[in-house]
């Protein structure tokens, strides 16, 4: 039982950790953010935790298009519904920090407003699945645009805002907080462990998600031959 579930284990481990050193482990006491750079162990990761499941939708969307597995759409469907959650805790816990830091919730900067563009382009992806009715065209079309939704992703967050010099937002030059230089070493014990622990909080997320999802279909297609 433990061997099979180690990885949730070391995951469950690796939060309580990292919830911990993020509290109560020194930081430095940078100008301005203050003690409020410890919200990089959460907002940070949990965007990672997104990227990351948001790719596994990707190859589970080029896995049904490759061989038209009902059970890829349904786990790249599963993916992007985790993501998505991922996505919207980033935003939230960014505009706590953005308060803090920026005095307002929300700032008219291109790395805020490309990453809210990218949740909605996410959010489409939602509304054309429920707006197609015949299955086998809802999971092409919903794998084509999975596909496609990820790289605009991309562009709205990394490339977009690298063009744009005006923005006040960390990481508009390279990758915040990986970057030789850009995190002090004291906090780097608490911040990766923190991208592992949202990373096997993602995939743990969504496979409770995806077997959810798995067995209500089996439950309505049962009801369905019982009902003929």
């Amino acid at each position: 039982m433990i061997r099979q579930h180690w990885w949730k284990i070391l995951g469950i481990l690796l939060l309580v950790y990292v919830i911990y050193g993020g509290l109560l482990f020194d930081v430095p006491d940078m100008p301005v953010i203050r003690q409020t750079i410890r919200n990089i162990y959460f907002h940070v990761g949990m965007w990672f935790g997104m990227i990351f499941i948001l790719f596994m939708g990707v190859v589970f969307s080029i896995r049904y298009l490759s061989a038209s597995q009902p059970d890829d759409d349904l786990r790249a469907y599963a993916a992007v519904k985790t993501g998505l959650l991922f996505g919207l805790l980033g935003l939230l816990t960014g505009m706590v920090w953005a308060q803090f830091t920026w005095g307002s919730f929300w700032v008219n900067d291109p790395k805020l407003n490309g990453a809210l563009v990218g949740i909605l382009t996410y959010l489409a992806y939602m509304v054309l699945r429920s707006s197609v009715e015949d299955p086998e065209k809802r999971a092409k079309l919903s794998a084509v645009y999975n596909v496609f939704a990820f790289v605009l992703f991309f562009v709205f967050i990394m490339i977009l805002p690298r063009m744009v010099a005006s923005s006040i937002h960390p990481g508009v030059d390279g990758n915040p907080a990986l970057a030789t230089g850009d995190l002090a070493p004291e906090m780097r014990v608490v911040f990766y462990p923190a991208i592992a622990a949202w990373f096997i909080m993602a995939w743990w997320l969504y496979t409770l998600l995806f077997r959810t999802m798995r067995l209500k279909m089996d439950v309505d297609a049962l009801v369905d031959d019982y009902n003929q």
